[in-house]
């Protein structure tokens, strides 16, 4: 996963802990973690 990516779900969870997240961001947050799992169990299903 690009560092970008995994620097924006980390981005959204500090945000989470100061204030609500937007519908926008939930999702947003939401498709980033799905992809991010799907990685790491692709990376442990090679193992």
């Amino acid at each position: 996963m690009e560092k970008a990516k995994i620097d924006r779900i980390n981005e959204l969870g500090r945000l989470m802990k100061e204030r609500a997240l937007t519908e926008e961001e939930k999702a947003e947050q939401a498709a980033l973690r799905a992809e991010y799992m799907a990685e790491v169990r692709a990376a442990l299903r090679k193992k």
